[in-house]
C-alpha cells in the first residue's frame, strides 16, 4: 500500500518540508553525477558507520570528508537508489506538512533533526560495531509518522493498494496505516538475523519512538493530541443573509404595510550496498 493523500488540511505553508525534500533531491542528484567509486567514498564519509562513530574504526584520511558527529546530520540527506527516495520523498510529503502546520517551521527544524539522530542513536545501540554505512532520511521521517500518530490518529490517507493486476484505492485511517507500518517494523526486527535486509530498522523505531514521546511538547497548544484533523476544527461561516421571508397570505397583503423604524441595522462579521533508512 502507497499513501498518496491525507484529508487533513493544513493553515500554513509548510516551507521547511519542501526544503527538506528538495534538498533530499538534490543530494541524490549530484549522487547520480558521481562514479561508482566515488558514490562508495562519499558514502563512507557523509553516512554514519557505527563502528567509526564508536571509536572502535577509523577511516582512511583521503575518504573522510567531515566529522564523525557532523554525519549524524549529512546522512539524512542521502539515499541509495531511486526507489528509496521516492518511497522516503512520498511519505514525508503525506505526513509532513502537518506535523509543521502543527507545531511552526523552526519547531519542525529541530524536531525533525532530533526524531533523526534518535533514529541513529536506536540503529547504533543496536549494533555499535557494525562497519556498514547508514543513509536515508526515513529515521527521521519515521519520527514525523509518530507524531502524526498521535496527533491525528483518526484522519483518513488515501492509499493505493497494488495487488498483482488489481489495483484500487482506499481511504484508511491512519491509525491503521501508521499502526500497521511501525507494527510491521517490529516485527521484522524481531525476526531479524541483526542485518535487516539491507534496512536500518532500529532506526524507524527509534526515530517513530521519539516522534511519539516529543509531540506533545513540540506542538502548538491549540493542537489537540488524538484527534480527527484540522477538518474537524474548522467552524463552519456564519450565515451573513437573511432567510428568505414566507409569503404572506393574501388578505394580508392587501392591507398597508405598517412602517417600523428601529433605526440603522448591524451588519454581521464574516468569518474569517549500505543500510538504508
Amino acid at each position: 500500500m502507497i499513501p498518496i493523500h491525507d484529508d487533513n488540511p493544513t493553515q500554513i505553508q509548510p516551507y521547511v518540508n519542501w526544503a527538506i525534500i528538495g534538498l533530499c533531491v538534490a543530494a541524490f542528484l549530484w549522487q547520480l553525477s558521481l562514479d561508482q567509486n566515488a558514490v562508495t567514498r562519499v558514502v563512507y564519509a557523509l553516512g554514519v558507520v557505527p563502528s567509526v562513530l564508536m571509536g572502535a574504526k577509523t577511516l582512511p584520511p583521503e575518504v573522510v570528508l567531515v566529522p564523525g558527529f557532523l554525519t549524524l546530520m549529512t546522512s539524512m540527506f542521502m539515499h541509495g537508489g531511486w526507489m528509496h527516495l521516492i518511497g522516503n520523498m512520498l511519505f514525508l510529503w503525506v505526513f509532513g506538512n502537518n506535523i509543521e502546520d502543527a507545531m511552526g517551521h523552526v519547531k519542525f527544524v529541530i524536531f525533525y533533526a532530533v526524531c533523526g539522530l534518535a533514529a541513529a542513536a536506536g540503529q547504533i545501540a543496536s549494533d555499535p560495531g557494525s562497519s556498514v554505512p547508514m543513509i536515508g532520511a526515513s529515521g527521521a521521517i519515521s519520527g514525523v509518522l509518530g507524531a502524526y500518530l498521535v496527533l491525528y490518529p483518526r484522519a483518513r490517507v488515501l492509499m493505493l493498494i497494488w495487488l498483482g493486476f488489481f489495483v484500487t484505492t482506499m481511504r484508511i485511517p491512519a491509525i491503521i496505516v501508521l499502526g500497521g507500518w511501525i507494527a510491521l517494523q517490529l516485527y521484522s526486527a524481531a525476526v531479524s538475523d541483526g542485518d535487516g535486509g539491507g534496512i536500518a530498522l532500529w532506526a524507524h523505531i527509534g526515530g517513530f519512538a521519539a516522534g511519539v514521546m516529543l509531540i506533545p511538547f513540540f506542538r502548538d497548544a491549540r493542537v489537540p493530541l488524538f484527534g480527527h484533523g484540522r477538518k474537524d476544527r474548522i467552524k463552519p461561516v456564519r450565515q451573513t443573509t437573511s432567510p428568505a421571508r414566507p409569503r404572506e397570505p393574501a388578505h394580508d397583503r392587501a392591507r398597508p404595510p405598517t412602517v417600523e423604524r428601529f433605526g440603522p441595522w448591524s451588519r454581521g462579521k464574516k468569518q474569517s550496498p549500505w543500510r538504508r533508512k
